[in-house]
């Protein structure tokens, strides 16, 4: 249930390509929702994987197309939309054992630097605050694509993943060992304001 927020962080990555054609400028997340995802995925009991996503979550990034290394990303998840395709399971993932959403309703990752690499891809590094718990982590982000859309605007789409250990964030359920680390998938897509 990580910082799923990463997810957003996704979007300061493949800064280099949109860099080239001048598309600066503060994006805002796709707030209908239809073209964004942040996904996790943890090993049941080491035998099969559960899947899961978050429903509601907003965010933007900041693209500097002078210098990217200064863009930024923000993200805010609200973990009550945590849904794992089945409603008791996610009743037991909202309690105190796991994202304690009575206490903890938001989830937020702030980035704190951007590492571009030579192949164009780019370490989004960051604060992630999940059950009152900050710690930094880095997403590993790529730019899907961008360019205009059929409605007049201009988008910017981006993937990125990072693993979180459960206990790092105060999680006090024990699932076992094969169950320690959860996969966070970021998948989101920005409209240039």
């Amino acid at each position: 249930m990580k910082k799923l927020l990463l997810a957003s962080a996704v979007s300061m990555t493949l800064i280099g390509s949109a860099q080239a054609d001048g598309h600066g400028g503060t994006y805002a997340f796709d707030d209908e929702g239809a073209h964004q995802f942040i996904t996790f995925k943890i090993s049941h009991l080491g035998y099969s994987w559960l899947y899961g996503r978050f429903n509601d979550f907003d965010g933007e990034f900041v693209y500097d197309e002078g210098n990217p290394e200064n863009s930024s990303v923000s993200v805010t998840i609200d973990t009550a939309s945590v849904d794992s395709n089945h409603a008791e399971r996610d009743k037991h993932l909202r309690s105190e054992d796991f994202l304690y959403v009575d206490d903890f309703p938001e989830a937020s990752f702030q980035s704190t630097r951007i590492e571009m690499g030579a192949d164009g891809e780019a370490d989004i590094v960051g604060d992630l605050t999940l059950r009152g718990v900050t710690k930094e982590v880095t997403l590993d982000a790529k730019m899907v694509g961008h360019g205009e859309d059929p409605w007049g605007g201009y988008r910017m789409g981006f993937e990125a993943q990072t693993e979180l250990t459960l206990k790092d964030f105060g999680v006090p359920k024990d699932l076992g060992e094969a169950s320690e680390t959860v996969e966070i998938i970021i998948s989101v897509e920005g409209i240039r304001q």
